[in-house]
């Protein structure tokens, strides 16, 4: 189902195959770019004369460690770590670390090479990075999870900086997590240096709507997107695959923004509410009772659960896939598209395969893709950065507003460049363009980087 490759760019890619076997999820977001990037080498030829995507494509660094622990039962286990660092043309490497079984090179790979772009986009100075284990928080105690964190941060410390490398959470990494790691840094490098992790305690340098920042991102994206259109989120009929802190918070800003939010999931399944997803319960069985989203039926009867089944069968005007990668197939592309969908903005990492896109495009769904629409995750960190250099501390409102300014601008320039490069319409022409052209012009300007 794949688009033929530009004669230029398909020797970069087999290269990648050869160089980087088994990978993918990596494969796959490389594929997504050089497929858009064929009309850029023909107007910036000095780009493929100084083999800038080959540079892009290959990290700067790649880290790998094991990280033994210790469970409360005194049974020790091993865990692999990894930190791509992948380009710092921009910026410091800047990237979320995640906890997931599945977490493997490949994987860390994709997120990071995604983060390169996403995060050229925001504007701000920061480069792309992207870290994690195979280690799986689910049914641990604190003190475990204490304890993984704290042997993962002894290796990983020395590779960390405010200037070199700056992790975030991600999957199974929320602010617990990072209040062990920063405790643990702080410990080995003898310093308190507040920017080179974020999502922190308020307490102790967090940023106040870090938690909400994605979520809110991707619908304020794809407000901008139905804003260019004349239309807006006012009246729609929303469906957010996943409940966790995207998903939450995307649902919260849909609903504020007007949208009526009528389905979420988790991995076992999901849930119908034709009246309005009450958010609070959502918050307080997923945040509070960390239960099952089937619990949300015990309080709202009139509710449907549906168990191991795609929520994309709901019928709904915008869908946003919150949840995970390749969650939304062609398949699944198709229902959406029948049953009259009109927006799909990602608020995962790529959850929406290359089948499920290209029948997006052929159908005229606006499709906003990943390192667009769910960048206010990590502009957001960036913004805690700044208010770690300069000891400061931003209201809620003032932090959100400037959130809403960089997803404006993200949209502007996707919107701007899809145009210039003759894909009107065309998000992820338009972003991936945009993105790689920031980071090209950067390292042209640096000599062999």
């Amino acid at each position: 189902m794949n688009r033929t490759l530009d004669e230029r760019l398909d020797p970069i890619y087999r290269d990648v195959l050869r160089r980087n076997a088994g990978e993918e999820e990596f494969h796959q977001a490389v594929r997504e770019v050089l497929e858009t990037l064929g009309p850029v080498l023909s107007k910036y030829p000095e780009l493929g004369e100084k083999k800038v995507i080959q540079r892009i494509c290959e990290p700067e660094r790649q880290i790998i460690f094991r990280i033994p622990w210790q469970d409360d039962s005194g049974e020790i286990h091993i865990n692999r770590g990894f930190r791509v660092q992948f380009n710092s043309a921009l910026g410091p490497y800047k990237g979320g670390t995640r906890f997931h079984p599945s977490v493997d090179l490949g994987i860390i790979k994709f997120l990071g090479f995604e983060q390169i772009f996403k995060n050229a986009l925001t504007g701000l100075p920061i480069g792309g990075g992207k870290g994690g284990s195979d280690f799986d928080p689910k049914g641990r105690s604190d003190d475990e999870i204490m304890r993984f964190c704290q042997s993962l941060m002894t290796e990983l410390y020395r590779h960390l900086g405010e200037y070199t490398d700056v992790p975030a959470g991600d999957i199974g990494v929320g602010q617990r997590e990072i209040g062990y790691m920063f405790g643990q840094y702080k410990r080995m490098a003898n310093r308190y240096e507040s920017a080179v992790l974020t999502g922190k305690g308020l307490d102790w340098g967090g940023s106040r709507a870090r938690k909400e920042a994605t979520g809110y991102g991707t619908v304020f994206f794809a407000q901008q997107m139905l804003k260019a259109k004349s239309d807006s989120l006012e009246g729609k009929t929303c469906v957010v695959s996943g409940s966790g802190n995207v998903a939450v918070y995307a649902m919260e800003k849909a609903i504020q923004r007007g949208a009526k939010v009528i389905a979420c999931s988790d991995s076992s399944g999901y849930i119908v509410d034709e009246k309005g997803i009450d958010l609070d319960l959502v918050k307080r069985i997923k945040e509070v009772e960390r239960r099952r989203i089937s619990a949300y039926t015990e309080s709202r009867k009139h509710a449907k659960f549906v168990g191991q089944q795609p929520i994309w069968e709901v019928k709904c005007d915008v869908a946003l896939p919150c949840a995970t990668q390749n969650e939304l197939n062609g398949k699944h592309a198709k229902l959406l598209v029948e049953n009259g969908c009109i927006l799909v903005a990602e608020g995962a990492n790529m959850p929406t395969t290359p089948e499920a896109i290209r029948l997006f495009r052929d159908a005229e769904v606006l499709f906003g893709p990943g390192k667009a629409a769910n960048a206010g995750g990590v502009a957001t960190s960036a913004l805690e950065m700044q208010q770690n250099a300069s000891r400061d501390s931003w209201s809620f409102e003032y932090t959100e507003q400037r959130l809403e300014e960089i997803m404006v601008n993200i949209h502007r320039r996707c919107y701007e460049t899809a145009e210039e490069f003759g894909s009107p319409g065309n998000y992820v022409v338009g972003a991936n363009v945009a993105g790689f052209l920031k980071v090209s012009r950067a390292m042209l300007a640096m000599g062999l980087i």
